[in-house]
């Protein structure tokens, strides 16, 4: 498929990405950095953002990597500093670092409920908030993307702190999209569905046939690609979506809507045979 992106869409923005290193997170720097913008990453293990950076470099892109736990506080304040003392004012925020694991909530230590929640929700708000200080004194506009989850919404077993951790992150997306936006400055979110990635699905999808599964389940018929989720973000945090401010854009081959009706079974049943069926139910 063409690239319908100009190479220059985010061209003048210095653009931070949480969780920068691995999966979603690299993607999207990669491809923000292709269309032109400087982009600073962070994530606590510092192997991952040498390799991401130097990707991009490579590729002819800017790029830094700087270590940083989003649950501390002050890690937080000290690395939006030295991203700014080596690229500049910062103009855009993806809020994409993240935690996750299966298991029965009664089962769920009070370290591990922590450990998602402070990543998901609390490190979401302390960079949000550390770029929305910096935009308020400078008058200046910005734009933060979350990435959320389709069960966000809708609730999930044996995923409980994230589940609740990223409607928090909704709720705050459509909190300061009213409070900031008088500001210039927007915040919008993603809501993915199953999009795998090294790591992180392997370790919530731990075999084919769960997977097999997963992807039933989708209108589609297929996952999604870690570069079409790139895509949106590039065009959610460019001045194509200069009017969009406060929205949670669903993203996941229709599978949320296919899961919510009560008679979508009969979309994953050959249509032949859902049609003889019903031509039996009706009435004479």
């Amino acid at each position: 498929m063409p690239d319908v992106l100009s190479p220059e869409l985010l061209a003048d923005h210095h653009i931070v990405v949480t969780g920068g290193g691995t999966g979603l997170g690299r993607a999207m720097a990669r491809r923000f950095a292709d269309l032109g913008a400087a982009v600073t990453i962070n994530g606590r293990r510092s192997d991952p953002l040498a390799e991401t950076v130097t990707d991009i470099e490579d590729a002819g892109g800017r790029a830094e990597g700087i270590q940083c736990n989003v649950r501390d506080p002050e890690a937080v304040q000290a690395f939006f500093e030295e991203a700014e003392e080596r690229q500049g004012p910062i103009t855009r925020l993806v809020n994409n670092a993240a935690a996750n694991f299966l298991a029965p909530t009664e089962a769920i230590s009070p370290n591990g409920f922590d450990a998602i929640v402070r990543t998901n929700l609390y490190g979401s708000f302390y960079c949000t908030q550390a770029c929305g200080r910096r935009w308020l004194e400078r008058e200046t506009e910005g734009v933060v993307l979350s990435i959320a989850t389709t069960y966000a919404e809708t609730g999930s077993a044996y995923v409980v702190p994230s589940a609740m951790s990223k409607a928090g992150i909704v709720a705050m997306t459509r909190s300061l999209a009213a409070e900031w936006g008088s500001e210039g400055i927007r915040l919008n979110a993603v809501a993915p569905g199953p999009f795998p990635t090294e790591g992180a699905w392997n370790r919530l999808v731990p075999d084919e046939d769960l997977a097999q599964q997963m992807r039933d389940r989708v209108p589609l018929g297929r996952f999604g690609s870690p570069d079409e989720l790139a895509d949106l973000a590039s065009v959610l945090l460019s001045d194509l979506t200069g009017y969009m401010n406060g929205e949670v854009v669903t993203f996941d081959g229709g599978e949320a809507l296919a899961a919510g009706g009560q008679f979508n079974t009969f979309a994953r049943m050959p249509r032949e045979q859902v049609k003889a069926m019903m031509e039996q139910m009706r009435p004479e």
